[in-house]
């Protein structure tokens, strides 16, 4: 760590002078003077490999270190990550003091600086860093507090929601594309948490792991692997959007970026010897554990080297310039251009890339597959109609949030029903009748080291208090139509529309809704017992009803919702967005429809095969005890007429 941390500071020095890191902010406002201009570098150096060790710690801590009895490693990981926590924060709230102070262009304690402090939480990017401080904050206190897997998972859950904020950061939170910026830029924040700070935090814990080395270092390897792939891909993304062209590279910016990928490449090739020569080698002789540390160590310097590049890049002027430039309302808006007036075809030519989704369906959609090769190889087998259902839901997914929907759907009320209504309703029943979770609990290999693997992480979901009081159906449908009222009908909707935090925690609590709606009503998976078929039916009628209330109700509305949104749009083939909002509550009503029929049949399918299988159960029962249960019930019967008889007997006697 000392030696990463050291490699990364110089690197970041001698960048920061190739580059403009080191000048004052083009804002006009002033200089904030050495101390912050050099330290504010400096210090985001420092931030991002302490939460990279948070992060890593852990991850390894959780999923990846073998437990003991007495729940030594478990404890030093939580009290290593209670220290490097408390680093991040001691960084995270320093690094906002500075980063406030360079853009006001004053020095800490002037009092141009303190008269604008009350101007904080109005800035976009400095929400995000005070998210940041508050969440490396309760890391902290997580970590110190708990010593069980469980809560070291919570903890874990915690860290990583820090990098959606982070992402908000630099140049993504101005650029151009910013939807595409800051996705690139989590990504990156994604891969480097799991690839370096899995790695720093392995070298860390090397004294404590003893004969667990040889285990954790074979399924870090795996990890890495994934982590230098999202790493490559982000890289690629971020670089293509700051440098605009090839020709670039030759830039002071473009020489840095050349840096920061060879460095990722020596990563790549040191982690393949790594895995090639060490991970069987240090289980077949433990006196190879000195060569590994070397290597790793060699490691962890070029990591530093990269993070140093990577801080400098981010205080540095790209070519291409990544302020939003307002030559629409539309644009300044949104961060892209108007599309133009949709034609006959722009149901189908319509599309914008959103890489959030993209990747993230796709990833989906291959280990899916995946799974379903793994049973094949086995000779187990998987109904075809679950996979082409999966499939469907992701392809319906992917057009709601790349295709006409998601592009007009920033723009017109309308185009922005039809996405909801594909998200919430449709998506969810492909997906349920998928079966995910029955296909990863039988591929994953269960653990028996007290470790978590994704199969344990799965099943804990499965059996918790937290998800049997989701999946109670009553709750399912009131969050199902009633988050469907409070978003709509308050600044939630608004927030979705200009933010790209808003739309994307619209888009996962409305799928997340959806699927557990759909889940309790004709889900395969395991979790919590089912309902009557006739119970379940009811909640789903009663359900939609409050669905086309929704929908009639902006069809009659004459009160304009987000209602200092879409005026500002100002587009010609919008000229009445209070019409346009009626249209979108009469393709809510008429949507609803078909996933309605759907689920009602699905429901009622559900119900007779309950049926059967426990006409079957009763059948089998019946056959192995002589019909017990039947013989039983008549014996009752025969009592009850015996009673009433000799009661009527005593009441006929004089």
């Amino acid at each position: 760590m000392l030696v990463g941390l050291a490699v990364a500071l110089v690197a970041c020095v001698v960048a920061g002078f190739t580059t403009s890191a080191f000048a004052p902010l083009a804002t006009g406002l002033g200089d904030p003077g050495a101390v912050v201009r050099f330290g504010l570098p400096l210090v985001r150096v420092v931030h991002d490999l302490a939460f990279a060790t948070v992060f890593g710690l852990l991850m390894l801590g959780v999923m990846v270190v073998p437990d003991d009895r007495a729940g030594h490693r478990r404890i030093a990981v939580a009290r290593l990550a209670s220290g490097f926590a408390l680093l991040w924060a001691a960084c995270a709230g320093l690094g906002l003091l500075l980063s406030f102070a360079d853009v006001v262009g004053a020095p800490i304690g002037s009092p141009q600086f303190t008269g604008n402090l009350g101007y904080l939480w109005s800035l976009d990017a400095f929400k995000a860093l005070v998210v940041v401080f508050v969440l490396a904050l309760a890391v902290t206190v997580g970590a110190a507090l708990g010593r069980s897997r469980y809560t070291l998972a919570w903890v874990l859950a915690l860290a990583a929601t820090a990098i959606f904020p982070l992402g908000l950061a630099g140049h993504a939170n101005v650029a151009a594309a910013h939807d595409s910026a800051v996705t690139g830029l989590q990504l990156h924040w994604v891969a480097t948490a799991i690839w370096a700070g899995g790695l720093i935090a392995l070298v860390v814990l090397r004294p404590v792991l003893g004969r667990g080395l040889a285990v954790v270092v074979r399924r870090y390897s795996t990890i890495a692997a994934w982590g230098l792939a999202l790493m490559v891909f982000s890289g690629v993304l971020n670089a293509w959007l700051r440098l605009g062209s090839v020709t670039e590279l030759g830039s002071a910016y473009g020489r840095l970026v050349v840096v920061k990928v060879l460095a990722v490449v020596a990563l790549g090739l040191l982690g393949l010897r790594q895995r090639r020569r060490h991970v069987g080698r240090i289980e077949r002789d433990p006196g190879s554990v000195s060569a590994f540390v070397r290597l790793a160590v060699t490691e962890v310097a070029v990591m530093g080297l990269a993070a140093g590049v990577a801080v400098a890049l981010s205080r540095s002027a790209p070519p291409v310039p990544q302020d939003a430039v307002a030559a629409t309302p539309v644009e300044s808006i949104t961060g892209y251009p108007a599309p133009p007036a949709p034609g006959p075809l722009a149901w189908l030519l319509t599309w914008r890339v959103d890489w959030l989704w993209l990747v993230l369906s796709l990833l989906a959609v291959g280990l899916y597959l995946w799974g379903v090769h793994r049973l094949k190889d086995r000779h187990d087998r998987w109904p075809m109609v679950r996979t082409l259902s999966w499939l469907a839901g992701h392809a319906v997914f992917l057009y709601a949030t790349q295709g006409y929907p998601a592009v007009y759907g920033k723009v017109m009320f309308s185009a922005h029903m039809i996405m909801h209504m594909l998200i919430g309703m449709t998506v969810p029943i492909f997906l349920v009748l998928g079966a995910p979770s029955t296909l990863a609990l039988r591929v994953l290999k269960a653990r028996t080291d007290g470790s978590f693997g994704w199969r344990e992480l799965l099943l804990a979901c499965l059996h918790s208090r937290w998800l049997q009081f989701w999946a109670n159906p009553i709750v399912a449908a009131i969050n199902f139509f009633a988050s469907l009222i409070l978003f709509y009908y308050s600044g939630l909707f608004e927030l979705a529309l200009r933010t790209h935090t808003g739309h994307v925690l619209m888009v996962v609590h409305f799928l997340l809704a959806g699927y557990g709606f759909a889940w309790v009503l004709c889900g395969i998976d395991p979790g919590p017992r089912k309902w009557p078929g006739v119970m379940r039916l009811i909640i789903l009628v009663a359900t939609l009803g409050f669905h086309a209330w929704f929908g009639i109700a902006l069809m009659s509305g004459e009160d304009l919702l987000a209602a200092s949104f879409f005026p500002e749009m100002s587009l010609p083939y919008v000229p009445d967005p209070l019409a346009d909002q009626k249209l979108g509550g009469g393709i809510t009503w008429g949507i609803a429809e078909l996933p309605t029929l759907a689920l009602a049949l699905l429901v009622t399918a559900s119900w007779m095969r309950e049926d059967t299988a426990e006409a079957r159960r009763k059948d089998r029962a019946a056959d192995r005890d002589d019909d017990a249960e039947l013989r039983a019930y008549n014996e009752r019967l025969n009592r009850l007429a015996q009673h009433d008889h000799r009661s009527t007997t005593r009441k006929d006697l004089p």
